[in-house]
């Protein structure tokens, strides 16, 4: 069987007494911060495990690639284990895609969360397993306590869906067209997925709502990426588009911001269009199923997602 012909694998809900294994498959992580994750998941019930790369520091990276790959696939595998948890973003996940053990998560499916450079193991596990994960805080997020931990909560332990409401006050909220549209909800960090592109890991986009953020990427080179997408064919094909945060790099001059090319490039595709949702690197980071049924209503400025934890 293909993987395009798999169906979709969800994760079972956590409960307390579950043991959630933190590892580093990209940057590299202050423990101090791993520590305070550590009591937020105990304080859940949760039994967390470090795994023995999580606090390296190899170049760009938490450990060499063998042992960030290594802990990564060890967590995949362990049967003990119900949920995956990175510890951060940064880069360094495209490395170690090749080798992922996906027979592994199609045999035993765990909740995988994290965000950024997460975004490149979100779209592998979906388009060679059909796993439904987590596009949320990552461990070293914890710390900041209000939504982080308790958006977090809700899509690990809870089987209820996820409702995004767009801030009218962020600054993509102009990002907007009008309608309903549903499909399953894929994408995240808009840098990754661009580069993605043309990979085995890059998932088909037919018919999905694309889910987009970045951080810290001049207006330019937002415009270089959605074009490239465009050139793909992969936004003619979108049923919708998400627009988390897209924040501006302090030294950027000029008055063209992210916001000008979103609605720019994407509001003339024909299809609902919703910015100022809360996802991204900003002040509030809400976790949010991918590969699970959403409806995006730009009209309501909502986007509701189906959970990714089932009983």
């Amino acid at each position: 069987m293909s993987p395009t012909s798999l169906p979709t694998l969800y994760p079972r809900v956590l409960k307390a007494g579950d043991a959630v294994a933190l590892v580093s498959p990209a940057g590299p992580v202050v423990a101090s911060k791993i520590e305070a994750a550590v009591d937020v998941l105990k304080g859940w019930g949760l039994r967390p495990r470090v795994y023995p790369h999580a606090l390296d520091k190899h170049s760009f990276y938490a450990g060499t690639d063998e042992h960030r790959l290594g802990d990564l696939n060890r967590a995949l595998a362990d049967p003990e284990i119900r949920a995956v948890i990175c510890n951060r973003g940064g880069y360094g996940m495209q490395r170690i895609l090749s080798q992922l053990d996906f027979e592994a998560v199609r045999r035993d499916p765990k909740l995988v969360t994290g965000f950024s450079d997460i975004t490149a193991l979100h779209g592998a596990l979906w388009t060679h397993a059909r796993l439904a994960s987590i596009h949320g805080p990552v461990a070293t997020q914890l710390e900041r306590g209000g939504l982080f931990v308790s958006g977090m909560h809700q899509v690990l332990m809870g089987t209820e869906p996820v409702l995004l409401k767009a801030d009218p006050t962020a600054p993509t909220a102009s990002v907007k067209t009008q309608g309903r549209a549903q499909g399953v909800l894929l994408g995240g960090n808009l840098s990754l997925l661009s580069t993605c592109i043309g990979t085995p890991f890059m998932p088909d986009l037919t018919g999905a709502i694309l889910l987009i953020e970045d951080v810290g990427e001049a207006a330019y080179r937002v415009d270089r990426m959605l074009t490239h997408l465009g050139n793909c064919g992969i936004l003619q094909r979108l049923a919708g588009v998400a627009v988390g945060e897209f924040s501006v790099p302090a030294n950027t001059g000029g008055s063209i911001s992210p916001a000008h090319v979103l609605l720019e490039r994407l509001g003339g595709l024909g299809i609902p269009l919703l910015g100022g949702l809360p996802v991204g690197h900003g002040d509030v980071n809400q976790a949010v199923p991918l590969g699970t049924e959403a409806i995006l209503d730009a009209d309501a400025g909502t986007l509701w997602v189906s959970a990714a934890a089932h009983l």
